[in-house]
C-alpha cells in the first residue's frame, strides 16, 4: 500500500525541472496591498509640481475610479538622486532609496482592472478571476524544494491582518493541493500546534502516525486519483519533518544585535514585517523554493493597507514605517550574503494611484491601473536600472508599457522556466500562468 501511495504521490506533486539553466534559485515575493503609490515613491514627475492645483481637461481628463475628479496633486515627499545610477526615490523610502543601486524598476506596469479583487487575482494568479493557481504554486509544481523537510512554498502575511482575497494569493487553483502554500504565523507562534501536548508520548505520537499511514493509504487504494487525500497524506509527512526543522528555521534568537536592527527589529512599528524578512531569508537559506510576503492586511478601519483614498500622508506614512527599513535590511543582507546572486526579490503591488486628488480639497488618491511601479533585485537582473516610463504626469505607462503577463514570465524566465512550457491540464486545455500572453521583458535581463 505504501507503494502505491508513493507512485500517486510522486505522479500528482512531481515538480519538473528547469527549461534551462536558471539565474535564481529562489524567489522572495514582496506583495503591498492597497496601491502603493508610484508618484509618491520611485516615479518622479516634476511636471505634476509644476502644474499642482490645476485640473486636468479635455483629452487630457483623467478619469478617477470612484468617480471623485480632483486637481493635479505633487507629491507631499520631496524626491532625490541616489547612488551611482541616480534614480530618484522619495523621501518616504529612505532606506529602500539607498539600495537603489542593486535595484531594477519596470515604471510602466499596467493591469487589466481598477478594482482591488480582480487586480489582486491578476498580480497573484495571472488572472483577473478567481480559482486559478498562484505564481508560488506554479513555481512549487515547476520546481519543487531543495529541501524535503520544509515546504516549497511558504506565505508569511502582515501580522496586522491577512490581505484582501486572502487564500486566493496563495491557492492552488486546479493544480495539485500539495502545491498551495503553506502559512506561517508571526514572531510569537510562527507554526501552530507544532508540538504535541505533554500528554502525548513520542511512542504514542509515532504509533498515531502509523495508524493514519495506514488508514489513509486503504482509502487512498479505494479511491485512486483523490488529489486532496493525496495531499493530505503528504501533508501528514512533510509535518513530521517539519517538527524537526521548523523550530530552528522560525527561531531568530542566534541571529547578530545588528542583523536584527539592519531588519527593522528594534522599532516596534516595523518589527513584524521585519522579522519575516529575516524569516524569509532564512527560509531561502534552507532551501525553501519561494517565499511569499505581505505588507498590508485586510481593507477597513482603521487602513492597514495602501489604499490611500482619504489621507495620503498619513496612509503611506504609517505604511512605509513598517514596509522601508526590513526590505531594504533584506536586499543588504542577502547581498552581503552572498544570496541575492541566486535569489530574486519581487516587489508590487496590484496598481498604483492617480495623480490627481481625490475630490476637490482631498488628500488622498484614487485607482490607477494604467501605470504604476513595480522593483525587483537579485539573480540575472541590471542592477541600478530602470525600463518604461508613465507620461509626464504619472498617468499611463507611455514607454514600453509591461503587462502582468509579461512580469509573470519574466519572473519564470529567471527561475530557469519557460512560460509557456510550464502547463497543466484542466477542463480540456493546457493552462498556464500567463494564459496565451506574455513576453519575457529582456531588457532588464543581464
Amino acid at each position: 500500500m505504501a507503494g502505491i501511495a508513493l507512485a500517486q504521490l510522486e505522479a500528482q506533486a512531481a515538480s519538473t525541472a528547469p527549461h534551462f539553466a536558471p539565474k535564481a534559485k529562489h524567489v522572495i515575493l514582496i506583495s503591498l496591498p492597497g496601491g502603493i503609490s508610484h508618484v509618491d515613491t520611485f516615479d518622479y514627475k516634476p511636471e505634476l509640481a509644476k502644474h499642482h492645483g490645476r485640473e486636468t481637461q479635455g483629452a487630457n481628463t483623467i478619469k478617477p475610479f470612484f468617480g471623485k475628479r480632483g486637481a493635479l496633486m505633487k507629491s507631499p515627499w520631496e524626491f532625490r538622486r541616489y547612488g551611482q545610477s541616480g534614480k530618484w526615490v522619495s523621501d518616504l523610502l529612505p532606506h529602500l532609496a539607498r539600495q537603489a543601486d542593486h535595484l531594477t524598476f519596470l515604471h510602466s506596469m499596467v493591469s487589466r482592472s481598477n478594482a482591488h479583487g480582480p487586480a489582486i487575482f491578476q498580480m497573484s494568479t495571472g488572472f483577473i478571476f478567481q480559482g486559478f493557481p498562484s505564481v508560488g504554486s506554479w513555481i512549487s509544481y515547476g520546481l519543487g524544494s531543495d529541501n524535503e523537510n520544509l515546504p516549497s512554498f511558504v506565505v508569511l502575511p502582515d501580522p496586522r491582518g491577512v490581505p484582501p482575497c486572502g487564500v486566493a494569493n496563495w491557492g492552488n487553483g486546479f493544480l495539485p493541493a500539495a502545491h498551495q502554500g503553506v502559512v506561517f504565523g508571526g514572531e510569537s507562534n510562527p507554526i501552530a500546534d507544532l508540538r504535541p501536548p505533554p500528554s502525548v508520548s513520542a511512542p504514542v505520537q509515532a504509533a498515531t502516525y502509523d495508524l493514519l499511514t495506514e488508514i489513509n493509504e486503504r482509502h487512498l487504494m479505494q479511491n485512486p486519483g483523490e488529489d486532496a487525500l493525496v495531499a493530505r497524506i503528504k501533508a501528514y509527512e512533510l509535518a513530521a519533518k517539519m517538527q524537526l526543522t521548523a523550530p530552528e528555521v522560525t527561531s531568530i534568537a542566534g541571529e547578530s544585535e545588528k542583523t536584527k536592527e539592519l531588519y527593522g527589529l528594534n522599532d516596534p512599528a516595523s518589527r513584524g514585517f521585519g522579522y519575516n524578512c529575516l524569516l524569509a531569508r532564512r527560509l531561502i537559506e534552507r532551501g525553501v523554493r519561494s517565499v511569499q510576503l505581505f505588507n498590508g492586511g485586510h481593507f477597513g478601519s482603521p487602513r492597514v493597507n495602501w489604499d490611500a483614498h482619504e489621507d495620503l500622508v498619513a496612509n503611506h506614512t504609517k505604511n512605509a514605517r513598517t514596509f522601508d527599513r526590513p526590505a531594504a535590511g533584506l536586499i543588504a543582507d542577502l547581498k552581503q550574503r552572498g544570496l541575492l546572486s541566486e535569489t530574486l526579490v519581487v516587489v508590487t503591488t496590484e496598481f498604483g494611484r492617480l495623480p490627481i486628488s481625490e475630490g476637490l480639497g482631498e488628500g488622498g488618491r484614487d485607482h490607477n491601473p494604467e501605470g504604476f511601479t513595480s522593483f525587483l533585485a537579485g539573480a540575472g537582473l541590471k542592477a541600478g536600472y530602470w525600463h518604461g516610463a508613465t507620461d509626464e504626469l504619472g498617468y499611463k505607462a507611455a514607454e514600453n508599457p509591461v503587462t502582468i503577463y509579461d512580469f509573470h514570465a519574466t519572473i519564470l524566465h529567471l527561475l530557469g522556466i519557460d512560460h509557456t512550457r510550464l502547463t497543466y491540464y484542466h477542463n480540456g486545455l493546457n493552462r498556464r500562468l500567463t494564459d496565451v500572453h506574455g513576453h519575457v521583458i529582456r531588457e532588464i535581463l543581464i
